[in-house]
């Protein structure tokens, strides 16, 4: 299935690329997300026409994302958990929990942008966590999980 992407995707292409997909990855996902459509010739002249539009959408994004990651980089957040005597957690800290906590210093954070790849933690301690903002912009923030 040959899609026109609507925005910059991460290993797939930038905004305006004619890219081939697997048709189940472009039917559920891309079109209904409104990330791309098909690629016909009607959705080719009208992607020219708003293609201005477009880039420019594209570059407020960005240009938010990068203040956002500025005023996180760096930054400290401290999680209160309960924790057995050699500091194994009861239950996890997931993306949602590191979320709220970030959102609740002032800048706000979906858990969607919260990167944890080997998966959630179970211990406390400090860990650097990855927060990806936007495709190409990423912060680190320092979370200190302690008992509680």
């Amino acid at each position: 299935m040959n899609v026109i992407l609507l925005e910059k995707m991460h290993k797939l292409g930038d905004l305006g690329d004619q890219v081939k997909v697997k048709p189940g990855f472009g039917r559920n996902y891309l079109v209904p997300y409104g990330k791309a459509v098909p690629a016909t010739e009607e959705n080719i002249k009208a992607f020219e026409e708003r293609r201005a539009e477009l880039e420019k959408a594209a570059a407020e994004r960005l240009k938010a994302a990068q203040a956002r990651g500025e005023a996180l980089e760096g930054s400290s957040v401290t999680i209160e958990a309960k924790a057995g005597e050699e500091g194994k957690l009861f239950g996890s800290i997931g993306v949602r929990d590191i979320a709220e906590a970030v959102s609740a210093n002032g800048t706000a954070v979906e858990k969607s942008e919260v990167l944890l790849p080997e998966g959630p933690i179970r211990m406390t301690g400090e860990y650097g966590i990855t927060l990806q903002l936007h495709t190409d912009v990423q912060a680190t923030i320092q979370l200190n999980i302690v008992k509680g």
